[in-house]
Order: structure tokens, then sequence, then C-alpha cells
């Protein structure tokens, strides 16, 4: 059991409750919803008032940063979601991986009704319009991006970017609703909103930085090892976090006066290279040990 604790994190800022009100009052105006979520943490990424939310309509899950998250991993939650009478695919926005499945899933599976039924009707040419949502920092604006081949979504690595909504159309079919990102007013899953803090989805200056490196350290000790020996040379076989972000510190030199560890500054670089996705691909949490 781990030792390391950090501090009850909560964040609602006031745009995010404007978010929550817009999504009820345009949600007449589309046929579907495209809930982004993170690959790596699909389960916390997911929030856990859209279906309330959203009540009533169609809704696709998209699991982005694939390239990120454990190849087998991701394929474990498609199938789970997918048992859960979930439409989920898996894709990598930058790269541009998986898009097809996109498409094909919102026309092939989740609209497949109501498509027939326009054309019965004799609509023809009436575009599909869907809402996209998402939790800060999932990748929103670059799948938008990437799908409509333009750069109207604004794309940052950090959360928070995307603060009004706009329309994008994916050529003649497809037309998106972009919607801000918006977190739930309340975490009373803690490793929820631990697993968040490690993705960045939660602002950094809120939190103890040292105390969140030292957590995921000892989720990578236990589950990724071979991943901080490959990057780091570390063995971490019986340590835990203090003592792993200390020898972390010490493996990248980051000493300072009296040979003691920069723990902070060791700290700063695990969570960047860890977001950035170069410590390997890792998935923080797994469909089989779901309650």
């Amino acid at each position: 059991m781990s030792e390391t604790e950090i501090k009850s994190i909560q964040w609602f800022p006031g745009h995010m409750a404007k978010t929550r009100k817009s999504i009820k009052e345009n949600l007449s105006l589309v046929d579907a919803v495209v809930e982004i979520i993170d690959a790596r943490i699909p389960l916390s990424s997911q929030n856990p008032e859209m279906g309330r939310m959203t009540a009533g309509k169609p809704r696709l899950l998209v699991l982005n940063k694939r390239d990120m998250a454990d190849n087998n991993a991701t394929d474990k939650w498609i199938s789970y979601f997918r048992s859960q009478g979930v439409v989920a695919v898996s894709m990598d926005c930058k790269s541009g991986k998986g898009l097809k499945s996109f498409t094909s899933a919102l026309e092939q599976q989740l609209l497949k009704d109501l498509i027939e039924m326009r054309k019965a009707k004799g609509m023809v040419g009436a575009p599909i319009r869907v809402m996209v949502v998402g939790i800060p920092n999932v990748g929103k604006s670059s799948f938008i991006n990437r799908m409509s081949g333009s750069k109207k979504a604004k794309v940052e690595d950090r959360p928070g970017v995307t603060r009004t909504k706009q329309w994008v159309k994916l050529g003649d079919k497809i037309e998106m609703l972009d919607m801000p990102g918006v977190l739930w007013p309340k975490f009373d899953d803690q490793k929820a909103a631990q697993n968040l803090a490690f993705t960045g989805a939660i602002k950094d200056d809120i939190l103890d930085i040292e105390t969140l490196a030292m957590l995921l350290l000892e989720l990578l000790a236990q589950n990724y090892p071979q991943c901080l020996k490959e990057r780091y040379k570390m063995d971490v076989s019986d340590l835990q976090g203090k003592d792993l972000l200390k020898l972390l510190g010490r493996k990248r030199g980051m000493l300072i006066s009296g040979g003691e560890v920069n723990t902070e500054r060791a700290a700063i670089m695990l969570l960047d290279e860890f977001r950035a996705g170069k410590i390997g691909n890792i998935t923080l949490e797994f469909p089989d040990t779901q309650g």
C-alpha cells in the first residue's frame, strides 16, 4: 500500500458551469453526442454527469491518444465499453490513425436508424449534427481539426483552451458543434482526480507537484517497471514514492548543494515526459479492475 498521499483535489471554474448550461441548451440542435476521452485513463476522463446531461441522445466514445496508451489495454477498453452497449472507437488525432473508424461508427452504428429514416422520407443531403464534448486536455480540438482538415479549433497542451462553442463542418455530411472542455463540480473519486492530474487535465498550480510525481512513480513502478528502467535506468524494486523521486533525480543529475536531490525539478521533468509520451505506452487504469 502506498504511503504517498495527496490533498483532496477540487477544481470547478466558473466557465465550466456555463458550459454545462450550454450543453443542455444546445442539445436539441444535434443528432448525437461524441465524447472524447483519454485512452490512458478511459474511466477517469469520462464525465460521470455526461450521460444525464445528454440524456436521450445517442453517444459515441472516442478513446483519443491511443499512441500514448498501452495498445493491449486500449483493445480491452474498447471490448469493455462495447460489452456495456456503448459504441466506442480509438484513435490518435495527431497521426490520424483510426480516424476512418469514427465516421463508420457514427454512420453505420450509432445513427444508422436515423439515416435510414431520413432516406425513407426523402431527406437527402441533411447533414448529421453532433456535439463534441470532453474534459480539458483530452485532445478534443485536435480531433475536430484532424477530422475537418482545418485548424479552426484552438489546440494547446494545457487545460481550458476552448472557451466558446463553435460549429465546424466535416465535408457535406457532418457538422460538429465544439463545446468547451468541462469537468464535473466535485471529485468524489480521488483516484480519478489523481489520474486527471497526471495527464494534465487539471492545472498544476493547484497541486503539490512533488507528491503527484511520487504517486505517478509508484504506479509506473507497479505496472510499467520496464519503462522506468529503459527511460531512466532505474531499478525500482521495493521503493516507494519519495525514494523513487530521489532516485530519479540522481539518475538525471538533478543535484543541489550538499549532494541533495532537487526533487521539485525531478517531479516537473517526470510529469512533462509522461504527458509527452516519452516514458512509453502507458495506461493508468484497466477494465478488469473495475467493479
